[in-house]
C-alpha cells in the first residue's frame, strides 16, 4: 500500500483526553503508522501530542493566543466547563472558523508546493461546525476528506430519562447549515465519513461520497484471550458504565436486572458517578436488591477493563448515545453487551455477538431485558458462545488499526489511487 502525504486537521486532538479529544488522537495517531501524517493541532495539546510519541511526520502548531484565551474563559465562566452542553458548540463556531484561517494562511505555500496529497478534517467532528478548508480547496490542488462526522442524534419521546436533559438549542440545529461555508463544506468535500447511522442518512443526498466509519475504536492491546474460569452455578455478573446522567438509563438497566437479582442468580456492578447516583440506589433499595448491587463510583481505565473481563453481561440502555466507545470495550473484553438499538450502541452490536433491544417505550424496553437475562441465566453455552464471537469481532473490525485502514480506503478513493470502498451503514435512522 502506497503511504499517502496527509494534512490531518486535528485542533483538539489529545492523548491524555477523553471523549473526541482521544478518539481523535487515536484515529489519527493509527494513520501515522500507515502513512506520512502532518498533524495540525492547537497550542494547548501540542506538548500533549509531542509526548506520546506516535509516528507523525511532523506535528504542526497553530498559536492563537488571544482567541484562545477568549474561549477558555467563556467554556470556564459561561457554561461552567460543562461538556455535555450543546450550547458549546454553536459558541466554538467562529472559534472553529479562526483555527483553519490561521491554519490556512501557515500551510497553504506548502499545499500548493504539493507537499501533501490529501486534506483530512478529523476535528470538529460535529456535522454542525463547517470547515473552510473545503472552501478554499475547491479548486484544487487536492481533495478534502472530512470526517468521521457524528451528531445530530433525535431526542426520543415518551422516556422520562430525556425530559430534562434536551436543550432549547437543539431545536436551533438545522440552522447550521445557513452559516457560513457550511454548503460549501459538503459540496466541495470530495468524501464524506459518517461515524453514525443518523449522521450517514443526513449527507444521504451526496450520494457515492459517503461512507461510514463509526466514532470509537479500542486498543490492540485490549483485545486479549478470555481469562474465565466460572464455576458450575456461579452468579451472573452484570455490570454497567457510564456517567450516572438521566440518559445513561441505568434505571433501566436496575429495573430489567431486578428478578434475577431477587432471585440471587446475579450481581450488578455499577461503575460511574453523577447526580442520578442517590436516586438509583434509592430505586435499588426500592426494589429489594440494594445487597445484589455494587455502586463503584468512578475507578481508574484500567480497573473498568479488567472488572469487563471478568463480567458477563454488560447492560447499557442508554436511550441517547452517539459513540459510546464503552461498547467497544465490553466487547473486547468479553462482555456480552445488551443495549438500546438507537445511535452508536444499535450501530455496533448485531445477534451474534449480543443484543439490542427497539426503543420502543421504557416499559417494553425493561420487560425484554429481563427475558434477555433470565435466559443467559438458564443457557451459559449460549453466553460462551456470544462472547466469543464478540471477542473475535472486536479483534477484527473495531480496533484503531481497522478504523484507519477503513479510512485509508476512502482516502486512496479520494486522491484516486483506488476504488471506492464499499462502506455502507449497519442502517439508516430517520431524523425527528
Amino acid at each position: 500500500m502506497n503511504r499517502l502525504r496527509i494534512l490531518l486537521l486535528a485542533p483538539d486532538s489529545n492523548p491524555e483526553g477523553v471523549s473526541i479529544p482521544f478518539v481523535t488522537y487515536s484515529h489519527a495517531a493509527a494513520l501515522a503508522h500507515l502513512h506520512d501524517v502532518a498533524i495540525v493541532v492547537g497550542s494547548a495539546s501540542e506538548d500533549r501530542v509531542r509526548r506520546a510519541g506516535a509516528p507523525f511526520r511532523c506535528v504542526e502548531v497553530v498559536r492563537m493566543p488571544a482567541l484562545q484565551r477568549m474561549q477558555d474563559w467563556g467554556f470556564r465562566h459561561i457554561f461552567k466547563s460543562n461538556f455535555d452542553s450543546q450550547a458549546v458548540t454553536a459558541f466554538g463556531y467562529p472559534f472553529s472558523l479562526a483555527f483553519e484561517w490561521y491554519a490556512w494562511r501557515q500551510l497553504k505555500h506548502r499545499i500548493f508546493a504539493g507537499e501533501f496529497d490529501v486534506v483530512l478534517r478529523l476535528v470538529p467532528m460535529t456535522p454542525s461546525l463547517p470547515s473552510p478548508f473545503a472552501f478554499f480547496l475547491r479548486k484544487g490542488p487536492i481533495p478534502f476528506v472530512v470526517g468521521p462526522l457524528n451528531g445530530g442524534l433525535p431526542w426520543p419521546r415518551g422516556f422520562s430519562q430525556l425530559e430534562n436533559q434536551k436543550q432549547w438549542i437543539s431545536n436551533l440545529r438545522n440552522l447550521y447549515r445557513y452559516l457560513p461555508f457550511a454548503r460549501s463544506t459538503y459540496r466541495d468535500a470530495r468524501a464524506i465519513i459518517a461515524a453514525s447511522s443518523q449522521t450517514y442518512s443526513e449527507f444521504a443526498g451526496y450520494g457515492d461520497k459517503v461512507f461510514f466509519v463509526p466514532e470509537p475504536g479500542i486498543s490492540s492491546s485490549q483485545c486479549v484471550d478470555d481469562s474465565r474460569s466460572p464455576e458450575a452455578g456461579a452468579k451472573l455478573d452484570l455490570i454497567f458504565v457510564g456517567g450516572l446522567v438521566p440518559r445513561k438509563a441505568c434505571d433501566i438497566a436496575l429495573r430489567a436486572a431486578a428478578p434475577v437479582l431477587r432471585a440471587g442468580k446475579a450481581h450488578f456492578t455499577v461503575i460511574g458517578d453523577g447526580p442520578e447516583r442517590n436516586r438509583l440506589e434509592q430505586l435499588a433499595a426500592s426494589l429489594g436488591i440494594e445487597d445484589a448491587v455494587s455502586f463503584c463510583g468512578w475507578i481508574s481505565h484500567a480497573d473498568v477493563l479488567c472488572r469487563l473481563r471478568t463480567a458477563d453481561v454488560f447492560l447499557f440502555p442508554s436511550v441517547r448515545d452517539n459513540g459510546a466507545g464503552v461498547v467497544f470495550e465490553a466487547l473486547a473484553n468479553g462482555a456480552v453487551p445488551v443495549v438500546a438499538d438507537f445511535g452508536g450502541p444499535g450501530d455496533i452490536v448485531y445477534p451474534e455477538v449480543g443484543y439490542k433491544v427497539p426503543l420502543t417505550s421504557e416499559g417494553e424496553i425493561v420487560s425484554r431485558m429481563e427475558k434477555i437475562l433470565a435466559g443467559l441465566v438458564q443457557d451459559r453455552d449460549l453466553l460462551y458462545r456470544l462472547r466469543q464471537r464478540g471477542m473475535s469481532y472486536a479483534r477484527e473490525r473495531l480496533t484503531w488499526d481497522a478504523k484507519a485502514l477503513s479510512t485509508t480506503h476512502v482516502l486512496n478513493w479520494a486522491v484516486g489511487r483506488g476504488p471506492r470502498p464499499d462502506l455502507p451503514p449497519p442502517k439508516v435512522l430517520c431524523s425527528n
